[in-house]
């Protein structure tokens, strides 16, 4: 068990995604480039409300091992929940600034297959919304 002030350090957002390839030479891994808003200024917690000096998007590479499940193609435009809060971390050469959340596993028994599923919002949730 986690308390509730472990759980309030995880800040996940709202992400839109602009563009989404295959990573060459991987089966399962795919590079996302997603809209998190407008960048925070200092000390801001809501990347959707304010502005840092320089302005401008906050655009980050995601990478995610999610391929075997859904087409790059059919990510394009969606928004998702992005765990935004993590150290960067490289994967097979690329930078990734951000987590993907889905919902996996084994169908219930008596059932064969997997499920899969992306957590998605409206498309009129704005990018870089905190989910509360």
């Amino acid at each position: 068990m986690i308390t509730i002030d472990n759980f309030k350090k995880v800040e996940i957002r709202a992400g839109k995604i602009i563009s989404a390839e295959s990573v060459e030479g991987s089966e399962k891994l795919l590079k996302l480039s997603v809209d998190f808003g407008l960048k925070p200024q200092s000390g801001s917690p809501d990347h959707s409300m304010e502005q840092n000096d320089l302005g401008g998007k906050d655009i980050r590479q995601i990478i995610s091992g999610i391929a075997k499940f859904v087409k790059a193609e059919e990510l394009v435009s969606i928004t998702c929940a992005f765990v935004t809060n993590l150290e960067p971390r490289e994967i097979m050469g690329f930078k990734s600034e951000a987590m993907i959340m889905a919902v996996s596993g084994d169908l219930p028994a008596g059932e064969a297959g997997n499920f899969f599923s992306l957590l998605k919002f409206s498309e009129n949730t704005p990018p870089g919304s905190i989910v509360k």
